[in-house]
């Protein structure tokens, strides 16, 4: 009879740990679910200020027409975009050509000068640092999933209840050279 009584506790720790560390699997999995989600939100905020910021620069840039055109472009390609990888690749064009957008308002001082370009520039400049936070919040979320995944003893049940890796949000290779100044 003991050595049931035994057994019977030795199992019901067994499923404990099991039942622990496939909850803690999918708490961080919704954990990369929720942070990716936060990055969509900041996206679709950025998206719909957009188009309000082109309109009050267009009044202005007579000339550059052509990176208008291609912000608009870039921000339709991320807002159609369906999987991870081609929203990340979509979004950091968009960055770099609103950056780019930046540089050129200095040619236009009224432009630079107006209240609404002011407020736009500022919301826009937010947003930009709100999706850098919530990329590195993923990117942190994705490492201690990942981490779960690989690690004794939660890798056997990873690998036995089917966890995949999640990918990190990474800036392509042509953003990751040193940008060149000159004056």
């Amino acid at each position: 009879m003991a050595i049931w009584l035994i057994i019977l506790i030795i199992v019901g720790v067994l499923l404990l740990i099991v039942f622990s560390i496939y909850n803690s699997l999918i708490r961080l999995r919704n954990r990369v679910k929720n942070s990716w989600s936060q990055i969509d939100v900041q996206l679709k905020k950025r998206f719909d200020l957009v188009p309000n910021l082109i309109e009050t620069v267009k009044g202005y840039m007579t000339h550059e027409k052509e990176t208008l055109t291609k912000i608009t472009q870039l921000r339709s390609q991320a807002m159609s975009a369906t999987d991870m990888g081609m929203k990340a690749k979509a979004n950091n064009q968009l960055s770099k050509a609103l950056s780019g957008l930046n540089i050129a308002v200095e040619n236009y001082p009224d432009l630079k000068a107006s209240q609404n370009f002011l407020m736009l520039q500022e919301e826009l400049s937010g947003i930009e640092n709100k999706i850098a936070y919530a990329r590195q919040f993923y990117n942190d979320s994705v490492m201690i999933y990942n981490n779960k995944i690989e690690m004794f003893p939660s890798n056997i049940f990873a690998n036995m209840f089917n966890f995949k890796k999640e990918e990190f949000f990474e800036a392509p290779e042509e953003e990751r050279k040193n940008v060149k100044v000159s004056f």
